[in-house]
């Protein structure tokens, strides 16, 4: 398919045609392009299509007017013949809307005419016409049973005419194969135009979708990083501000000023650790953020400071890492959210000093990953947050599953199984 070819098609529709990698608006497309853009049009679906086949219909009849005085003068019509002659490119106007119905007026104004033996050159190009439309906008099969029925019926009325007649038509009668046959092509033609134009619009419109799938998994991420960062922080940060608060109300006269600024040092630590990973998740919002400039992604290195902010904030945490291969950098950042989601929530939620115990083991295909407490859970009827779907989210973001909820023998445990091997389509 050419540029030009593109380009007629394409304006159209207001779009726009690429060229040398730049994009031109078409204000005012060629003649070239608009010519094509006519070839390609659906007749029936082209503006202003009655006004236009009323200027054909006088175009053709003013041909078959001079047709009729400046050829074959021995058989130039009288007040009946031009009647009928004039009457035969009346029901061209409506070509496109009906186009059997009019090839059948057509030949029912055209028998008589032939058979008085009028000039027969000048009905001529409107019968092209009128076949031309019905193969173009018609099935391949009907434009076929039609050429032969209106070739037999011409034939048969010559022979009432002239044998003579009758055989000068079969040996003329390859203009209208070829005027069929021409129609069915370009019916093929527009038919191939208009799928690479659906083809190209859906492909369009398939990009626009996965770009939006896109941006809103990139804001899913976001959400989710800004909600395991914030919860895990201000709750750490809570817990240290109620440390310092118990120490300086619980003995004024004997303060241990050691353990306040102990906990002033962690509420510092825990404000500098959450400003930093605040600024690598923001970071991805910038328009032109200098990749160079982010951290790493979280890993399983970093367990070891969640379990020792957990062991501060109260809870009593046995760890359990049996970790033997390193899983992808997206599969260890999922595993330290979760972990971080589910000590957090074990702060918030089990209740004072809490035991957890967290395990962390590979085992063929799969990082196991479990977090239980021995608290008394969320509270119910409380207003459902985003940690366990968030949780979630990030599982199934690496393809793995998580299951979270209350244990039968008291407190809550979540279970994640975590796929080693990344596969396609997987963030």
């Amino acid at each position: 398919m050419t540029r030009s070819l593109l380009g007629a098609l394409l304006s159209r529709k207001g779009a726009f045609l690429p060229e040398d990698d730049t994009v031109h608006e078409t204000t005012r497309p060629r003649p070239g392009d608009r010519i094509m853009a006519a070839v390609n049009r659906d007749p029936r679906t082209a503006p202003h299509g009655t006004r236009n086949d009323a200027l054909l219909a006088v175009v053709l009849a003013v041909a078959a007017v001079c047709a009729a005085l400046f050829t074959d003068e021995a058989r130039r019509p009288d007040a009946l013949g031009w009647t009928l002659l004039l009457a035969v490119h009346v029901p061209i106007v409506w070509r496109r809307r009906r186009p059997m119905l009019v090839l059948a007026a057509l030949v029912a104004l055209i028998v008589p005419y032939h058979a008085l033996e009028y000039n027969h050159l000048a009905p001529t190009p409107v019968a092209y016409v009128a076949l031309y439309t019905v193969a173009v906008t018609g099935r391949p099969l009907r434009t076929v049973l039609t050429g032969a029925t209106v070739l037999g019926v011409s034939t048969s009325v010559m022979l009432t005419v002239s044998t003579h007649q009758a055989v000068e038509l079969l040996r003329t009668s390859g203009w209208i194969i070829a005027v069929l046959f021409c129609g069915i092509d370009v019916r093929y033609y527009r038919q191939y135009v208009a799928s690479i134009v659906e083809r190209a619009v859906r492909a369009e419109r398939t990009r626009e979708e996965e770009a939006r799938r896109r941006v809103a998994e990139e804001r899913l991420r976001i959400a989710r990083d800004l909600h395991d960062l914030l919860a895990h922080s201000i709750t750490l940060i809570g817990v240290q501000t109620s440390v310092a608060a118990h120490v300086l109300a619980a003995d004024p006269e004997r303060l241990d000023r050691e353990a306040v600024a102990q906990s002033l040092d962690d509420i510092a630590e825990t404000c500098r650790t959450a400003r930093g990973e605040l600024r690598t998740t923001l970071e991805v919002l910038r328009e032109h953020g200098l990749s160079d400039t982010r951290g790493p992604l979280p890993g399983l290195d970093g367990l070891p400071d969640l379990v020792a902010a957990a062991r501060l904030s109260g809870a009593r945490v046995e760890q359990d890492l049996r970790i033997r291969t390193d899983p992808p950098p997206a599969v260890g950042a999922a595993a330290y959210r979760i972990v971080q989601e589910a000590l957090t929530n074990a702060v918030r939620h089990a209740g004072p000093e809490p035991a957890v115990r967290l395990r962390l083991y590979d085992e063929p295909g799969a990082l196991r990953v479990s977090v239980t407490d021995d608290g008394t859970g969320p509270t119910p009827g409380g207003i459902p947050g985003f940690g366990l779907v968030g949780m979630r989210e990030r599982a199934r973001s690496v393809g793995g599953t998580l299951d979270a909820g209350p244990r039968r023998e008291g407190g809550f445990e979540v279970t994640a199984a975590l796929p080693l091997t990344m596969g396609e389509g997987t963030v």
